[in-house]
């Protein structure tokens, strides 16, 4: 019997020539893409994925600043019952509360003053911004020279219209009101510039048909202004509470954390370079790195179902 033989049949090449060259250009410019976004991705890699890990590894290992290190699972995970650590909590997210509203109140009622283009606007645009140029820690540093010297000039106009001197750092409302004064001042005009340019992307021609139904300022702002400047509004939002539940700098340089002014933030830098405990830490961290999803997550999922409404 003839053996025969099975020879490997070759698939013809699908498409026609013009189909293929298309597939070969598109998965160059693929290759091209991810050749572009690869440096940026390292840095990604480098500076948030690596350290994220590192964090998450170090909350369930006992690790002190000095010293060889050891896992002990969950124990980190006590500083939750640390009354210094909630009281921080607390006091962060009063902190977080009051200065996200005085800062949103303020920052619309700058963008509304200054919507408009007509003479001199632009200067008091300037004016209002030019605090945002402005460090953070620069800024406390300005006004601690106002806040804790017997003869600043805070004090000196309270006593001309016959007020005795604040304490302005001498205690925990005291020092709560000139922080969030530094913050409005350093930020106020930063979120003007947000809600200005969504301002400005409402057609007007949206404006002249709701007046042409005899809509009111009122009903202007409330069905019109507000529903279309959402985006800019979760911008705002997600900027704002994440600074304040991050807020270390004004704090630590205007208070030191004193007389219950301690932050989340400055709590954890106690734990680890003055209790030594790097652990306990980083296990504080993944609390608020949570905590700061949750609230996010949650803020932007109440924008967006109140655009679908």
């Amino acid at each position: 019997m003839a053996e025969t033989t099975l020879l490997p049949t070759v698939a013809p090449a699908t498409g026609s020539p013009r189909q293929r060259r298309r597939r070969t250009m598109s998965s160059r410019r693929n290759r091209i893409g991810m050749l572009y976004a690869a440096p940026m991705a390292l840095i990604v890699v480098v500076l948030f994925i690596i350290p994220l890990i590192l964090m998450v590894w170090m909350s369930v290992n006992r690790w002190p600043l000095l010293g060889a290190s050891h896992p002990n699972g969950l124990q980190n995970y006590r500083v939750l019952d640390d009354p210094t650590f909630t009281s921080a909590i607390w006091f962060t997210l009063k902190y977080t509360l009051v200065t996200t509203i005085v800062l949103s109140a303020i920052a619309f009622g700058l963008a509304l003053l200054v919507q408009e283009r007509r003479r001199g606007v632009g200067l008091f645009r300037t004016t209002f911004f030019l605090p945002s140029a402005v460090g953070l820690a620069s800024a406390s540093l300005l006004f601690y020279s106002f806040f804790n010297n017997a003869d600043s000039p805070l004090n000196a106009g309270l006593r001309w219209i016959g007020v005795e001197d604040v304490e302005w750092l001498g205690s925990p409302n005291a020092s709560l009101a000139s922080v969030i004064g530094v913050v409005t001042w350093r930020f106020a005009g930063f979120y003007m510039l947000i809600l200005m340019t969504g301002l400005q992307s409402i057609d007007p021609l949206l404006y002249e048909a709701a007046r042409t139904d005899g809509a009111s300022r009122w009903q202007l702002m409330r069905h019109v202004t507000l529903p279309l400047l959402r985006p800019a509004v979760a911008l705002m939002m997600v900027l704002s509470v994440t600074g304040s539940l991050l807020a270390f700098d004004q704090f630590f340089i205007l208070t030191g954390g004193r007389q219950g002014t301690a932050t989340v933030v400055i709590t954890v830098y106690r734990q680890a370079f003055i209790r030594q405990d790097l652990g306990g830490a980083a296990a504080m961290s993944v609390v608020i790195l949570v905590a700061l999803l949750l609230l996010n997550g949650g803020q932007l999922a109440v924008l967006r179902r109140g655009g679908r409404g």
